[in-house]
């Protein structure tokens, strides 16, 4: 199986469980990985054999600027379910979902939720 990245993807999206999130909104960070079999692609130089990187940027923007949903869990999940919906070469998808600043005191870079679904899921 060869993989397609497309990484680091900025968003602004009023998701959340805290009321100031869902009003203020706040940045998510996104980093997706698709699998699939990019060899007649890659001898053909034939875009049809392959998923457009742009396509992939859009649907996730989409659903990140969309509507607003309580936990980054929910986000990952929708990604990764539209990619394997609106794109029928996908076989595999691993989403991770960052949220650079919650609303938590400490000191971090960022929390996290990553997931892999399987289009056989």
């Amino acid at each position: 199986m060869d993989t397609i990245y497309v990484n680091g993807m900025k968003f602004y999206g009023y998701h959340g469980v805290f009321a100031e999130e869902t009003k203020l909104g706040q940045r998510f960070n996104v980093d997706v990985a698709v699998g699939l079999d990019l060899k007649e692609a890659g001898r053909t130089d034939n875009l049809e054999l392959s998923v457009n990187y742009a396509e992939i940027y859009n649907s996730v923007k989409e659903i990140v600027e969309g509507q607003p949903v309580k936990l980054v869990e929910t986000l990952a999940e929708t990604i990764a379910a539209s990619l394997l919906a609106r794109f029928p070469l996908i076989e595999e998808t691993t989403v991770k979902v960052i949220k650079p600043d919650p609303p938590i005191p400490g000191h971090y870079d960022s929390v996290a939720v990553e997931i892999k679904r399987t289009r056989h899921e």
